[in-house]
């Protein structure tokens, strides 16, 4: 007999980076409450993978597994193995949108013991984590705590590289490309050590077209489009991090990078992640058109002044900030 609370465990969690980032306190819960019991992720393969290499779970199966879609129609005939599979635990903690109950239902046909459901989405005034953390309570298992870390090899032993993420999933989060430009020059001139990648995927195409003229520097690099364990390993070794309200600011937070974070119209009070390494910058008035360089680039003296760069100076000493 144990006196853990589960012996197998399974959290189904979709989403985007940021989604998944903000579920890490829930399954370092899990994994703390229960350190030798099983517990999986059904989530996708590419950014929960983070998650088992850090040791937070055992296993990552993708959410995109072409069976798994006769769970979510009723009267469907249900993939054996996954059947097999899911019944195999005795609690399963799902995330997903499941309005009909049809994926709760097929569950249970599949000889699953219990099932919570968190929140789909997050609502209200209060902290994602802790509206994440909804069932944990149910479940009568303490939040560890909010600021989880994930094991990350650095890319190198040390970095003067300053990376700047100029993008976000929506426009009404960024600040405007120009003065992210601006913000590289200004801290290009300061300080002939430091370097600068200016990050960004898919989504950021736009933004990082107009930071373009910026490679006419050979300290600027675009670490573009890469795979995520590679940008988590590059950000684990850099020296701050600036962005906004994304996924990938939550990441460089998870990777233990000291980070600055421009908020404009989005409450950080829910978003923000919580670690003691990150600042929060918020807009007047939310209008992140209205936060100025001059601004930002003082509110990232904190963040630069351990720093010691290449020529054996301190940035304090040298950066006119």
């Amino acid at each position: 007999m144990t006196d853990a609370p589960f012996q197998r465990a399974l959290v189904v969690r979709g989403g985007a980076i940021g989604d998944f980032l903000l579920t890490l306190p829930v399954l370092h819960a899990l994994r703390t409450c229960a350190p030798a019991s099983r517990l999986d992720v059904l989530a996708y393969p590419s950014i929960a993978s983070l998650a088992r290499t850090s040791g937070l779970v055992d296993e990552v199966r993708s959410i995109e597994y072409g069976p798994l879609a006769g769970f979510f129609t009723r009267g469907a005939t249900l993939d054996p193995e996954l059947q097999k599979y899911f019944g195999s635990f005795d609690l399963v903690i799902s995330y997903l949108y499941d309005p009909d109950a049809i994926f709760a239902e097929n569950l249970r046909a599949s000889g699953l013991r219990r099932l919570v459901e968190g929140p789909s989405r997050v609502t209200g005034t209060s902290h994602a984590i802790d509206q994440l953390a909804a069932p944990l309570a149910t479940l009568g298992i303490p939040l560890a705590g909010r600021s989880t870390r994930l094991a990350i090899a650095s890319a190198a032993e040390a970095s003067t590289t300053i990376a700047l993420h100029p993008g976000s999933g929506s426009p009404s989060k960024n600040w405007p490309t120009n003065c992210w430009c601006e913000l590289a020059v200004r801290l290009l001139e300061a300080q002939p050590d430091l370097r600068i990648a200016i990050v960004g995927g898919e989504a950021d195409a736009a933004a990082l077209q107009s930071m373009r003229s910026l490679t006419a520097s050979t300290r600027v690099s675009f670490w573009e489009n890469l795979p995520l364990e590679t940008l988590a390993s590059r950000l684990a070794s850099s020296a701050v991090y600036a962005g906004h309200d994304t996924g990938i600011s939550h990441l460089a937070a998870a990777a233990g990078t000291p980070s600055l974070l421009l908020f404009g119209p989005t409450d950080p009070g829910v978003w923000a992640p919580p670690h003691e390494h990150v600042r929060i910058l918020r807009a007047p008035a939310g209008k992140l058109e209205e936060l100025s360089v001059s601004t930002v680039m003082s509110a990232l003296r904190p963040l630069l002044g351990t720093l010691r760069l290449a020529s054996g100076a301190e940035p304090s000493e040298t950066l006119a900030l």
